[in-house]
């Protein structure tokens, strides 16, 4: 489903991402992990389409997206949330989502004048879609509250529907239990592997191992800009390159 070939970062000639080649299938829950600064968040931008690679190819479904705007990218089907989010704390929750939604009809100027009865059928379909997302995620009580009133591991959820109001059939999800306190991280972990089973697909940064081991089958490490090696979460927390790349050598 996502195929990323060779592909190379550079910033005034340092390397963030080097040759780095990977992919995620169909229905797979892969998670990324690495130590700070080996180059994971520079791979998700590469990605999602805020950096542009000096080298390599990313295909998507089979098509060639490196050249593409991130904005385009998402009617392609790739989404991504953020490691920090934020929600646009004057608008109640519900307004959040809603407007993730695409091609609405009522962003175009002229609708709004010759087909308002069209408008406003398809701003109801969103309403009531974004509710739906947001009972998903377990907060559909908070759907009238500003966004500025939510917890940390809340937005992180709020995010979560803000994404899925778009359809997209991957999702790279940027640090889901950064911030979140136990409780709300079960839910997050829960309600990820809901949606996966619903047939999103994810890709998934996370320095949270409880996390990476209860979703992914699969995991991909970084260290010094390339991937270092994958498999299994049990098999690679072993791996005595894994073991030296975060904690100097020393076993857990």
């Amino acid at each position: 489903m996502l195929d990323v070939r060779a592909v190379s970062k550079s910033f005034s000639g340092v390397m963030a991402v080097d040759g780095v080649s990977a992919s995620v299938q169909r229905g797979e829950i892969v998670g990324l992990i690495g130590p700070n600064g080996a180059g994971k968040t520079t791979l998700f931008n590469l990605i999602a389409g805020s950096l542009r690679p000096s080298a390599g190819q990313i295909v998507l479904n089979g098509q060639p997206i490196e050249k593409t705007p991130p904005h385009s990218r998402i009617r392609l089907g790739l989404g991504r949330t953020f490691q920090i989010p934020r929600p646009f704390g004057g608008m109640t929750v519900l307004e959040n989502v809603v407007f993730a939604a695409q091609r609405q009809v009522g962003e175009r100027i002229l609708p709004n004048w010759f087909l308002p009865q069209r408008v406003a059928a398809d701003e109801r379909r969103n309403v009531e879609k974004a509710r739906l997302l947001l009972d998903l995620v377990t907060l559909g009580n908070l759907a009238r509250e500003p966004a500025r009133v939510l917890s940390g591991g809340q937005r992180k959820l709020l995010e979560l529907a803000r994404i899925l109001m778009a359809d997209p059939e991957i999702i790279l999800l940027d640090e889901p239990a950064a911030g979140v306190n136990p409780a709300l991280l079960d839910v997050i972990i829960a309600k990820i592997a809901e949606i996966n089973r619903r047939g999103v697909t994810f890709l998934i940064i996370e320095h949270n191992m409880d996390l990476v081991s209860r979703l992914c089958a699969r995991v991909l490490v970084m260290a010094n800009a390339r991937i270092m090696c994958e498999g299994p979460p049990g098999v690679v927390s072993r791996d005595p390159r894994v073991i030296e790349a975060f904690l100097g050598g020393v076993a857990a």
